[in-house]
C-alpha cells in the first residue's frame, strides 16, 4: 500500500514538471487560430483558440448576418495579400500579429460581413515554440 502511495506521488511530481516545461515553450505573441468564415474577396473571419487570447484585439462575440452563426473571439483578416490560399474554412494554424508588413495588392471589393476588429497576421510554419 505504501508503495502504491509513493508511486502515485512520484507520478504527480513528474506530470507537474512536464506541464511546466510545455508551458515554458510557448512563444510570446504566438497564437493558434482557425479560419471560421472564408467569405468572398478574402473577407475572412478568424477565430482565436486557446488560453492566450488578447481580448482587447478581437470581437468577443460576433454574428455573421448572412448565416446567423455566432462566433466567439474572432477578428477580420487584415493581411489579405500575404494570407495563404491553401488554408480553408475550418483549418487551424499558428500565427503572430504583424502590423509592419505593407499590404499592397489588388483585392476585389465584394461585400461579405466580417467582425468589427481587424488584425494583420503572419502565418507560422509550425506550432508555437518550435
Amino acid at each position: 500500500m505504501k508503495l502504491l502511495l509513493l508511486l502515485g506521488m512520484l507520478s504527480l511530481l513528474t506530470t507537474s514538471k512536464t506541464c511546466k516545461k510545455k508551458q515554458a515553450n510557448i512563444t510570446p505573441g504566438c497564437y493558434r487560430g482557425k479560419l471560421m468564415v472564408k467569405g468572398g474577396c478574402m473577407n475572412y473571419t478568424i477565430g482565436m483558440i486557446g488560453d492566450n487570447i488578447d481580448t482587447a484585439r478581437v470581437a468577443a462575440s460576433w454574428t455573421d448576418e448572412n448565416t446567423g452563426r455566432t462566433f466567439r473571439n474572432v477578428f477580420a483578416l487584415g493581411s489579405r495579400c500575404t494570407f495563404p490560399n491553401t488554408i480553408n474554412e475550418g483549418d487551424e494554424f499558428y500565427f503572430t500579429i504583424d502590423s509592419t508588413t505593407v499590404q499592397n495588392c489588388a483585392v476585389c471589393m465584394m461585400y461579405y460581413p466580417t467582425p468589427p476588429r481587424q488584425l494583420s497576421i503572419k502565418i507560422l510554419d509550425g506550432p508555437c515554440g518550435q
